[in-house]
């Protein structure tokens, strides 16, 4: 898996990171049993600060997505086995709702926006996204 930064971004670098490892998770590039690279080795190879690995890999082992063992290190859970919980829904909510609200600002279509969910949810599933 390859894990993409943009070190200019207002988006802090730990949340970057959380969401490239999700998204592997999602798209199967990294699967159940896969252990991830030890907090000093990714934070070497993408030349950030150990906090920022550590703070990502304790944010994804709170969601569920990864079980941190002493020996193995951080280790991808199954797919499937995080729930959409009433608070996952609620976030979800809040993102789509300000992703919509900038999409009316920039005068797009609703169908427009819509596919673009619909392309992005099916690319990481497998499926075709058209």
């Amino acid at each position: 898996m390859i894990v993409t930064l943009d070190y200019e971004s207002e988006l802090p670098l730990y949340s970057q990171l959380y969401d490239e490892i999700v998204r592997g998770i999602a798209d199967g590039s990294l699967t159940s049993g896969d252990s991830l690279p030890s907090v000093r080795s990714l934070a070497g190879d993408l030349s950030i600060n150990l906090h920022t690995v550590n703070k990502t890999y304790q944010r994804l082992k709170q969601e569920g997505y990864v079980q941190i063992h002493r020996q193995k290190g951080a280790v991808v859970q199954p797919l499937g086995s995080v729930p959409a919980t009433p608070e996952f829904r609620a976030m979800m909510s809040r993102q789509l709702r300000s992703l919509a609200a900038e999409s009316v600002c920039r005068s797009m279509e609703e169908e427009e926006f819509v596919e673009q969910c619909r392309s992005a949810y099916r690319s990481l599933k497998g499926e075709d996204p058209s």
